[in-house]
């Protein structure tokens, strides 16, 4: 097995693991359709909508045209905020 010595700490890491880390650190989260968020939400699109006017949830980003979609990450936050009240 091929490994990565880091001069500082000389701590051993695979090169699969170091690889792995950079390509997770890169990568962009999943980006979710109304349809995804309405379902994991609960809400109904008129609130939804409500809700990012009154800046109470996560905006969506335009991906062209009348296309838009949220960040899975924003939603999940926003869910998990409002499970902890």
């Amino acid at each position: 097995m091929t490994t990565l010595r880091s001069n500082a700490s000389q701590d051993v890491i695979p090169i699969a693991t170091a690889r792995e880390e950079l390509e997770n650190s890169r990568r962009p989260g999943r980006l979710l359709r109304l349809p995804e968020v309405l379902h994991r939400t609960g809400l109904t699109r008129s609130t939804l909508y409500r809700r990012i006017a009154e800046g109470t949830f996560p905006k969506a980003y335009s991906l062209g045209g009348k296309i838009v979609a949220w960040a899975e990450s924003d939603v999940d936050q926003w869910i998990t905020a409002r499970l902890s009240r």
